[in-house]
């Protein structure tokens, strides 16, 4: 594998594919940055592009969750398994130098979303269901564009991004530069990013309202040696507005979330198997109570000069977020809180839990062109969770998704 290969490798993220459901409360503005090659220091010389790159995408995912748990409010009718989310995402990326000092990047998607959510906790007595046409679907169009500017140590980028749903639009704005050593085996890199949001559910609980976002992000890559590199970004961001689900019963969150991460990524070239290793872990705060540790590990396994494999395993735990509830089961008011506060919501996703990712990734390479596909599978448990039991009653969730993609050098 070439010096530079190794350096991609180094600085190519989680591969979170765009128009995967979104967790609108976990910093979207640095999200969308990192997804941008050029948003991610790299150990070289700072110059354009040689070539383009125009890359197709798609990808289909679909969750569900198991039906073990009998609820007061189950009748016996549900299935033994509820498929919730279907996601149907077609995207298109470019990457574009505009001579020796500038360059280009642009990306857009179209994301299809419909199935059944939970009103409460996990209930499937509480869910909307599809058959009789009463699950939700929804229409995400989205967009980005960046333009950088390359100098002989140094480069600055600008981006803008926008995306619109029913009930849900939003618009980001992001500027980061980057600076190497002169012998550019250390590159340091600082970012800046703000988003507005509007949301006006369908059920009309609120009309226009907002929320706004601030982000920065610094970060630092080492390069060891021809065959490893380092890397640490640390990431705050301070938001203000609107964070309840409209959609979901008892659901009242506070108006201020603040976070911060710190991201260690390690990846070392094998020269005698022809293999890269690239593995990273994350730590993660929010004043929501919230703590969560993820950390992942892929191969990349070369099986000839056009073929490779790539397998990977993520592992994520979290604690639960202050205001969240366990729906107890034999409670007169189930789901209800049994005490009322002034913050609460019964939502899994900020429950205690435990979740492992396994995927693997096969990717052709003939001359300009190269073609991918990527299968992962997601599962989510309560007693998965590390350093202590996760929140009870909740029935295990399940994703699968598969990403297909073609692209050419030009």
């Amino acid at each position: 594998m070439a010096w530079a290969e190794v350096a991609v490798a180094a600085t190519d993220l989680n591969n979170i594919p765009a128009g995967k459901p979104r967790s609108r409360a976990l910093g979207p503005v640095v999200l969308a940055a990192l997804a941008l090659p050029g948003a991610m220091p790299v150990a070289h010389a700072e110059t354009a592009p040689e070539h383009g790159v125009i890359s197709l995408r798609y990808l289909r995912y679909q969750d569900q969750q198991e039906v073990k748990v009998k609820y007061p409010t189950y009748n016996g009718s549900e299935p033994d398994k509820l498929k919730r989310i279907t996601v149907k995402s077609p995207s298109v990326h470019l990457l574009a130098p505009l001579g020796t000092r500038w360059s280009l990047e642009a990306s857009g998607v179209r994301d299809d979303v419909s199935g059944a959510t939970p009103k409460w906790f996990s209930d499937v007595s509480g869910a909307t269901q599809q058959p009789a046409g009463q699950g939700m679907s929804d229409l995400r169009r989205a967009g980005d564009v960046k333009i950088s500017r390359h100098f002989d140590r140094a480069g600055i980028s600008v981006g803008a991004s926008h995306s619109t749903e029913n009930d849900y639009k939003s618009t980001a704005f992001s500027v980061d530069g980057r600076v190497s050593s002169a012998d550019n085996n250390t590159t340091f890199s600082l970012g800046f990013g703000s988003a507005s949001d509007k949301i006006n559910p369908v059920n009309d609980k609120v009309k226009n309202e907002t929320k706004r976002t601030r982000e920065i992000i610094a970060g630092v890559t080492q390069a060891l040696n021809a065959n490893n590199l380092v890397q640490l970004n640390l990431s705050y961001a301070n938001g203000r507005g609107y964070y309840s689900d409209p959609y979901k019963y008892f659901d009242n969150r506070p108006d201020r979330r603040r976070q911060a991460a710190a991201l260690v990524r390690w990846n070392t070239h094998l020269p005698s198997m022809g293999s890269t290793v690239r593995s990273s872990y994350r730590y993660y705060r929010d004043n929501f109570g919230i703590v969560g540790h993820t950390g992942e590990l892929a191969w990349v396994q070369p099986t000839s000069s056009w073929f490779l494999l790539t397998p990977s395993v993520r592992y994520h735990s979290q604690s639960s977020a202050n205001f969240y509830y366990d729906a107890v089961l034999d409670s007169p008011s189930y789901p209800e809180p049994l005490i009322y506060t002034q913050y609460m919501s019964a939502d899994h996703r900020l429950s205690a839990f435990g979740a492992v990712t396994l995927g693997l990734k096969a990717e052709l390479r003939l001359s300009e062109w190269t073609a991918d596909v990527k299968y992962e599978r997601y599962e989510q448990r309560s007693d998965w969770r590390v350093g202590g039991q996760g929140s009870p009653n909740l029935d295990v969730f399940s994703a699968d998704s598969v990403q297909f993609g073609v692209s050419r050098k030009f």
